[in-house]
C-alpha cells in the first residue's frame, strides 16, 4: 500500500516548517526594480505566492555558484506588504536544494554567463527541488531553432550562418522573417523580401559575415493580424488567450500598450498542437511555455521567462488570471511530489 504525499505532507513527515519554499530567479532590471508591476509575469507569481503563505526568495544568475560539488545561492527573502511586494536587503547563503521549487526565469540573452547559471543546476537534487523549468533543459532548448521538433506545427524555416543559403530561401519563398537565434521580445527580427537591395548587407550584419547562426523563416501573411500567446503549464492547456498586435508602423508586436491586445479563441488544431508540445516539453521538465502562432503554425516555443500577459488577459475577458495559473501550478508542484514522494505503509 502507498501513501501519495502532498508537499505539505512531505514537510510534516520531515519536521519542518510547514511554510513552502519558493526560489525565484529572476532578471537584474526586475530586482532593481523589485515592486509590484502588473506587467511583469514574475512579479504576479511572487505575489499569488505570497499571498498564499509560501516562503518566497529571489536571486540573480550570479548569485548562484557550486561550492563542494553542491549548488549554493545567496538569496534575499521577499515579503508582501500594503499589497506591495519587497525584499529584505541581507543576502544569505543557502543550498539550492533547501527549496522545495525553484523557478528559473531570467530573461534572454542566453549568453555565457546565462549558460553557465544553467549549469550550477547540473548539481541539484532533482527528487528533492522542482525546478521550473529545468535550467539544464532550459539550455537545450533554443527558443527558435528547437520549433523544429515539432515539424508537422511549424512553417518552413532554415537555420543558417551562409549568406548563400540564406538569400536563396528568400528568393524562393519571396517574403521571410530573419531572426538571431538568443534574443527576445523581438530585438533584431527583420521582415525581408527578394527585392530588398540591402538583403546581402543585413545577412552579413546578423551572421556576422558567416560566423554566426540565424534562422530565415516563411511569411505567414496572416502576421499583419499579429500572433496569439497560447499558454502552457506542465500538460494544461490554458483556454485563455491574447492576440499580440503589430506596433505602429512595424510589422511585428513591439510596443506592450492596452491598444495592441485583443481577447481571442484557440482554434481546435492549435489546441491539438499546444497539447502535442506541452505534452512533450513536460517530460523535459519544461512547465512554463507561451507559444506564439500563426496561421495555425507556431513561430517561436518561449521556454526561458515567457510572459503570461495577466494584467491584459483579466482586461480583455473579466477574470482573474492570476488566480487559475495559481490553481495550476499548485496543483502540478503537488502532483510532482507525490509522484516522487510515495511511502510505503505497512
Amino acid at each position: 500500500m502507498f501513501e501519495k504525499i502532498t508537499l505539505s505532507a512531505r514537510l510534516k513527515k520531515k519536521g519542518q516548517d510547514m511554510s513552502k519554499k519558493i526560489l525565484f530567479i529572476i532578471d537584474d532590471i526586475e530586482l532593481k526594480y523589485f515592486e509590484f508591476n502588473d506587467l511583469v509575469t514574475n512579479f504576479w507569481f511572487i505575489k499569488e505566492f505570497l499571498k498564499r503563505d509560501y516562503k518566497v526568495s529571489i536571486a540573480l544568475k550570479k548569485d548562484l555558484f557550486v561550492e563542494s560539488a553542491k549548488a549554493c545561492v545567496m538569496v534575499r527573502l521577499s515579503y508582501l506588504k500594503d499589497e506591495d511586494i519587497f525584499y529584505e536587503k541581507e543576502q544569505n547563503k543557502t543550498l539550492v536544494n533547501d527549496f522545495d521549487v525553484v523557478f528559473f526565469r531570467p530573461d534572454p540573452p542566453v549568453d555565457i554567463d546565462y549558460i553557465n547559471a544553467c549549469y550550477v543546476f547540473d548539481f541539484v537534487d532533482r527528487e528533492k527541488t522542482l525546478l521550473i523549468n529545468d535550467p539544464s533543459e532550459v539550455k537545450n532548448f533554443n527558443e527558435k531553432f528547437h520549433i523544429n521538433y515539432f515539424p508537422e506545427f511549424v512553417p518552413k524555416n532554415m537555420v543558417s550562418a551562409n549568406a548563400e543559403l540564406l538569400m536563396n530561401f528568400i528568393e524562393q519563398e519571396k517574403e521571410a522573417i530573419l531572426k538571431p537565434l538568443n534574443r527576445c521580445f523581438g530585438s533584431g527580427v527583420y521582415y525581408m523580401n527578394k527585392d530588398d537591395k540591402n538583403l546581402l548587407t543585413i545577412i552579413n550584419s546578423m551572421t556576422e559575415n558567416g560566423k554566426t547562426p540565424v534562422m530565415v523563416q516563411e511569411y505567414l501573411p496572416e502576421a499583419k493580424n499579429g500572433d496569439k500567446r497560447v499558454l502552457l503549464i506542465g500538460e494544461t492547456v490554458l483556454e485563455e488567450c491574447i492576440q499580440k498586435l503589430p506596433g505602429d508602423n512595424n510589422f511585428k508586436f513591439s510596443e506592450h500598450k492596452d491598444k495592441f491586445f485583443r481577447p481571442t479563441k484557440l482554434t481546435e488544431n492549435e489546441k491539438i498542437m499546444a497539447q502535442a508540445i506541452a505534452s512533450k516539453l513536460s517530460k523535459k521538465g519544461i512547465y512554463l511555455v507561451g507559444l506564439d502562432v500563426i496561421e495555425e503554425k507556431a513561430i517561436e516555443i518561449n521556454v526561458t521567462s515567457p510572459c503570461y500577459f495577466i494584467r491584459e488577459i483579466n482586461q480583455n475577458y473579466g477574470i482573474h488570471f492570476e488566480d487559475k495559473i495559481m490553481t495550476c501550478l499548485e496543483e502540478m508542484i503537488n502532483k510532482h511530489f507525490s509522484k516522487e514522494r510515495a511511502y510505503a505503509v505497512n
